[in-house]
Protein backbone atom coordinates (compact mmCIF):
# COMPACT_ATOMS: atom_id res chain seq x y z
CA UNK A 1 0.00 0.00 0.00
CA UNK A 2 1.75 3.10 -0.55
CA UNK A 3 2.22 6.19 1.98
CA UNK A 4 0.05 8.84 2.58
CA UNK A 5 0.74 11.75 0.19
CA UNK A 6 2.62 14.98 0.98
CA UNK A 7 1.52 16.78 -2.21
CA UNK A 8 -1.64 16.46 -4.37
CA UNK A 9 -2.66 16.27 -7.55
CA UNK A 10 -4.40 19.66 -7.67
CA UNK A 11 -2.16 21.50 -6.05
CA UNK A 12 0.59 21.02 -8.98
CA UNK A 13 0.11 23.61 -12.49
CA UNK A 14 2.82 22.71 -15.24
CA UNK A 15 5.72 24.59 -15.03
CA UNK A 16 6.07 24.44 -11.28
CA UNK A 17 9.45 23.31 -10.16
CA UNK A 18 9.40 21.26 -7.47
CA UNK A 19 12.91 20.00 -6.66
CA UNK A 20 16.60 20.61 -7.30
CA UNK A 21 19.39 18.95 -6.20
CA UNK A 22 23.16 18.94 -7.25
CA UNK A 23 25.35 15.92 -6.62
CA UNK A 24 29.18 15.72 -6.24
CA UNK A 25 30.72 12.91 -7.84
CA UNK A 26 33.75 11.67 -7.16
CA UNK A 27 35.99 8.50 -8.02
CA UNK A 28 35.35 6.94 -4.79
CA UNK A 29 31.37 7.01 -5.59
CA UNK A 30 32.64 5.09 -8.85
CA UNK A 31 33.88 2.16 -7.20
CA UNK A 32 31.14 2.00 -4.57
CA UNK A 33 28.49 1.67 -7.33
CA UNK A 34 30.59 -0.77 -9.46
CA UNK A 35 30.50 -2.64 -6.14
CA UNK A 36 26.26 -2.48 -5.39
CA UNK A 37 25.92 -3.09 -9.51
CA UNK A 38 27.91 -5.48 -10.27
CA UNK A 39 29.48 -2.97 -13.28
CA UNK A 40 33.11 -3.29 -13.33
CA UNK A 41 33.72 -2.05 -16.79
CA UNK A 42 37.11 -0.24 -16.59
CA UNK A 43 35.83 2.72 -18.52
CA UNK A 44 34.57 3.46 -15.11
CA UNK A 45 37.65 3.73 -13.23
CA UNK A 46 40.87 3.34 -15.42
CA UNK A 47 41.99 6.35 -17.18
CA UNK A 48 44.39 4.35 -19.52
CA UNK A 49 41.20 2.28 -20.59
CA UNK A 50 39.02 5.01 -20.85
CA UNK A 51 41.17 6.58 -23.48
CA UNK A 52 42.02 3.50 -25.32
CA UNK A 53 38.54 3.63 -26.41
CA UNK A 54 38.44 7.13 -26.87
CA UNK A 55 36.67 9.04 -24.10
CA UNK A 56 37.74 12.02 -22.62
CA UNK A 57 38.25 10.14 -19.35
CA UNK A 58 36.96 7.85 -16.89
CA UNK A 59 32.67 8.37 -16.99
CA UNK A 60 30.29 7.80 -14.21
CA UNK A 61 27.90 4.43 -15.12
CA UNK A 62 24.98 5.72 -16.86
CA UNK A 63 22.92 3.89 -14.38
CA UNK A 64 24.12 5.90 -11.59
CA UNK A 65 23.31 9.51 -12.99
CA UNK A 66 19.95 8.37 -13.64
CA UNK A 67 19.27 6.98 -10.61
CA UNK A 68 20.77 10.36 -8.80
CA UNK A 69 18.57 12.57 -11.28
CA UNK A 70 15.43 10.58 -10.10
CA UNK A 71 16.07 10.73 -5.95
CA UNK A 72 15.07 14.15 -5.74
CA UNK A 73 11.61 13.64 -7.36
CA UNK A 74 11.44 10.59 -5.08
CA UNK A 75 12.17 12.37 -1.98
CA UNK A 76 9.39 15.28 -2.74
CA UNK A 77 6.80 12.58 -3.54
CA UNK A 78 7.53 10.75 -0.37
CA UNK A 79 6.92 7.44 -1.98
CA UNK A 80 9.67 5.41 -4.48
CA UNK A 81 6.11 2.86 -5.17
CA UNK A 82 4.45 6.44 -6.58
CA UNK A 83 7.08 6.25 -9.43
CA UNK A 84 5.02 4.76 -12.15
CA UNK A 85 7.48 5.12 -14.86
CA UNK A 86 10.77 6.69 -15.40
CA UNK A 87 12.52 7.43 -18.84
CA UNK A 88 15.49 9.19 -20.07
CA UNK A 89 18.02 9.34 -23.15
CA UNK A 90 21.50 9.03 -22.46
CA UNK A 91 22.63 12.17 -24.72
CA UNK A 92 25.96 12.83 -23.06
CA UNK A 93 28.42 11.16 -20.13
CA UNK A 94 29.49 12.51 -17.56
CA UNK A 95 33.27 12.40 -16.76
CA UNK A 96 34.64 12.23 -13.81
CA UNK A 97 38.20 14.18 -13.08
CA UNK A 98 40.85 12.05 -10.84
CA UNK A 99 41.12 15.40 -8.61
CA UNK A 100 38.14 17.90 -9.09
CA UNK A 101 34.95 14.88 -9.38
CA UNK A 102 32.49 16.16 -11.54
CA UNK A 103 28.94 18.05 -10.38
CA UNK A 104 25.78 17.01 -11.58
CA UNK A 105 22.63 19.13 -11.50
CA UNK A 106 18.95 18.43 -11.55
CA UNK A 107 16.01 20.56 -11.58
CA UNK A 108 12.35 18.66 -11.55
CA UNK A 109 9.09 20.65 -12.99
CA UNK A 110 6.05 19.07 -13.57
CA UNK A 111 5.43 18.61 -17.54
CA UNK A 112 2.03 17.46 -17.37
CA UNK A 113 -1.01 16.87 -15.44
CA UNK A 114 -3.64 14.32 -16.28
CA UNK A 115 -6.42 14.38 -13.82
CA UNK A 116 -8.29 11.73 -14.94
CA UNK A 117 -5.76 9.13 -14.52
CA UNK A 118 -4.47 11.00 -11.39
CA UNK A 119 -0.97 11.22 -12.50
CA UNK A 120 1.63 13.86 -13.26
CA UNK A 121 4.82 13.98 -15.41
CA UNK A 122 7.61 15.56 -13.77
CA UNK A 123 10.43 16.25 -16.51
CA UNK A 124 13.58 16.54 -15.12
CA UNK A 125 16.84 18.65 -16.40
CA UNK A 126 19.97 16.98 -15.91
CA UNK A 127 23.11 18.70 -16.11
CA UNK A 128 27.26 18.64 -16.03
CA UNK A 129 29.52 21.44 -17.29
CA UNK A 130 26.28 23.19 -18.66
CA UNK A 131 25.10 20.68 -20.81
CA UNK A 132 22.07 18.14 -20.31
CA UNK A 133 23.25 14.59 -20.28
CA UNK A 134 19.86 12.51 -20.07
CA UNK A 135 17.54 14.29 -22.65
CA UNK A 136 13.81 13.21 -22.15
CA UNK A 137 14.00 12.76 -18.73
CA UNK A 138 10.56 12.34 -17.70
CA UNK A 139 9.17 10.58 -14.52
CA UNK A 140 5.29 9.66 -14.31
CA UNK A 141 4.05 9.75 -10.15
CA UNK A 142 1.01 8.06 -9.47
CA UNK A 143 -1.31 9.91 -7.15
CA UNK A 144 -4.55 7.35 -7.08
Amino acid sequence: MAAPLTHTLDSLTVGDEIATATYQLDRGNLVRYAGASGDFNAIHYRDDIAAEVGLPGVLAHGMLTMGLSVQPVVEWIGDPGRVRDYQVKFTRPVVVDPRTGATVTVAAKVGAVDVEAQTARVDLTVTYEDATVLGKAQVVLSFA
